[in-house]
């Protein structure tokens, strides 16, 4: 693992806080497109959220309906310069923060105050889930061995070829009441030579009814300070130095 530190350039290329909630059922999403006078100084661009079609399982397998509008689910918010994304949705409200990150104080202030006009103007009968997801991109030369970068890469039989084109692991890991999904992944990298790995860790915590505004924001901090020792326990040192 690599000794966890404050790393200057961090690799998140996506910092996402999400609340699943379960709102009064006379709600009307459009109720959200208010907000555009309130959100107007920071967030210019506003998109209504449809569903258009779904996939159900018939006989053991994903069947895909038509389109269909079922009508509008949320309103989608975006800053002047694109970094920021705020989702106002029926079922939720989600913050996303694009790269380059700034930093979690910058994150969490600009969640909160987001989900403070959400819940003004929904009034969430049940906070149902809520979660701290951080997608990074790390990018390596594309000879290298992945042992000499990660702590948990694939390893293949010696007996077999070595040059690994595709992998995709997933595992859930739980402390006390926390959960967290780590997905490890290659994906193309816009470096010559070079290939990319994400770390996807998503923390979350399930039935929260009944939580406080102020336990959600010391139990995000949790969350947060989870998710640091997950990707530090991920990388290692080699990895941790590109980005300092």
């Amino acid at each position: 693992m690599a000794r966890p530190r404050h790393l200057k350039n961090v690799p998140i290329i996506e910092a996402i806080i999400d609340f699943r909630v379960r709102l009064p059922v006379e709600f009307d999403a459009k109720e959200f497109s208010s907000l555009r006078e309130d959100l107007s100084d920071k967030y210019t661009k506003i998109e209504k959220g449809r569903i258009v079609g779904s996939i159900k399982v018939k006989d053991d397998k994903p069947v895909v309906e038509p389109p269909k509008d079922t009508g509008i689910k949320g309103y989608w918010f975006t800053s002047r310069n694109k970094k920021e994304v705020a989702q106002f949705r029926i079922d939720g409200f989600t913050f996303s923060r694009l790269q380059p990150y700034t930093k979690w104080e910058s994150v969490l202030d600009e969640a909160k105050r987001l989900w403070e006009l959400y819940s003004l103007k929904s009034s969430p009968q049940v906070v149902e889930r809520i979660s701290a997801r951080y997608i990074n991109r790390i990018d390596i030369p594309s000879k290298s061995d992945l042992e000499e970068y990660f702590t948990a890469s694939p390893v293949l039989p010696k007996k077999l070829p070595q040059e690994l084109s595709q992998f995709f692991t997933r595992l859930v890991v739980h402390e006390k009441d926390l959960a967290a999904s780590i997905i490890q992944t290659l994906v193309q990298s816009k470096k010559p030579e070079h290939i990319g790995v994400i770390l996807d860790i998503n923390v979350l915590k399930e039935n929260v009814k009944g939580i406080s505004d102020k336990s959600i924001w010391s139990t995000m901090k949790r969350m947060r300070e989870f998710k640091n020792r997950i990707f530090f326990e991920l990388i290692k040192e080699k990895t941790a130095r590109l980005f300092e």
